[in-house]
């Protein structure tokens, strides 16, 4: 099915989580900030929102230096 991450086009399987999505995206979810059609996802539903058709995400991954 086809989404967008970070502004670009993406085709996924259908049937993924949130949390198997960023799997697939081999993103470490450890600081990681996700942004669904508009709207900030918090981590504990990262594992029980289903990917759908059109879905748009932002995927921000924290990054600590100094």
């Amino acid at each position: 099915m086809k989404i967008k991450v970070n502004g670009e086009p993406a085709e996924v399987a259908e049937g993924l989580s949130v949390a198997a999505l960023l799997a697939h995206l081999g993103m470490n979810t450890g600081r990681v900030a996700v942004e669904r059609n508009l709207d900030v996802l918090p981590r504990d539903r990262w594992t029980n929102t289903m990917v759908a058709a059109e879905d748009s995400y932002e995927i921000v991954q924290l990054v600590g230096g100094g």
